[in-house]
């Protein structure tokens, strides 16, 4: 449950607790635009949902 809100506030967190820095600095590019903060957070539930299966 914690994850799931660090993801919607913070993709990129989630991206470096995760282990993944390079796709984390991705999703800080992302994250920067107010458009890309959309995707940035569903990508970044994507890959906690799929480590934590």
């Amino acid at each position: 449950m914690v994850m799931i809100l660090i993801c919607i506030l913070a993709p990129w967190l989630a991206m470096f607790l995760r282990g993944k820095v390079v796709q984390g600095i991705l999703c800080i590019l992302l994250h920067i635009t107010l458009i890309g903060w959309i995707p940035a957070t569903i990508w970044a539930l994507v890959v906690t949902r799929k480590e934590a299966t």
